[in-house]
């Protein structure tokens, strides 16, 4: 069973979509004694486990990317297109210290997210790979959203940018109806939603690759204790049952 965990933020006023860098250091150095990261579509061992963040937020390339190479591990950056971009010569420090409810209103003074120049650095490095995450990380079962500019429009988005192939699509709370995924799936190898379920291979559970909750961590292994471990084997069980 393959575990793919989800993570936010790191050392955000938002407690339970984030975890502090000291512990997304200490899980992270733990992760890469125990099991080794995977990209989508990449093969599946025992010892197999695939990291991502939603939301591209600068916060990931100021604490985790440096931690994915210090380790030597591989992550998949969910990317909401609208919100990111080309540059930015605004200093650190400010680009971290709006509050999570902010981020998406200031994004244009204050460059919360990564920028397209820091995101072809990622993926240059060989341990970042880019998910689409819509284009305006929207609800996709509302009414009135287009889902073809949210869905298959940030994939063009993203690849006209990055000049690499996106094959993967977070959806985005984790909410979908049948239209949503159908569009995704059509345009996309790889569909991500949330669960705290495992994976019995990369077509997931009905055709959706479930998620572990990784924010909010109290310890480093929190994920990996008996305990957790085996709410996930009974998450699992249950969903595969119902598909």
């Amino acid at each position: 069973m393959l575990p793919v965990v989800m993570y936010h933020h790191v050392n955000s006023d938002d407690l339970p979509l984030s975890n502090s860098d000291v512990m997304m250091g200490a899980h992270l150095e733990l992760i890469s004694e125990r099991y080794i990261t995977i990209f989508p579509g990449d093969p599946i061992t025992n010892r197999s486990i695939c990291l991502t963040f939603d939301d591209a937020y600068y916060d990931f390339y100021y604490y985790v990317f440096p931690l994915l190479k210090k380790y030597n591990l591989k992550a998949l950056l969910a990317v909401p297109s609208a919100f990111i971009l080309d540059e930015t010569d605004i200093e650190s420090e400010k680009r971290l210290s709006l509050k999570h409810q902010d981020i998406y209103e200031s994004y244009q003074t204050f460059a919360p997210f990564c920028t397209y120049v820091e995101l072809r650095e990622m993926l240059q490095s060989g341990h970042v790979q880019i998910a689409s995450h819509s284009m305006n990380h929207v609800n996709l079962t509302d009414s009135e959203i287009d889902l073809e500019k949210e869905i298959f429009g940030s994939k063009v988005i993203l690849e006209d940018k990055l000049g690499c192939r996106i094959d993967s699509f977070v959806l985005p709370f984790g909410k979908y109806n049948e239209a949503a995924v159908a569009l995704a799936r059509e345009h996309y190898s790889y569909v991500f939603r949330i669960g705290n379920a495992l994976n019995p291979s990369w077509d997931g559970i009905g055709g959706l690759i479930y998620r572990i909750k990784g924010d909010g961590l109290k310890r480093p292994c929190s994920l990996f204790n008996p305990f957790s471990q085996f709410a996930f084997w009974c998450k699992t069980l249950v969903k595969w049952i119902k598909n």
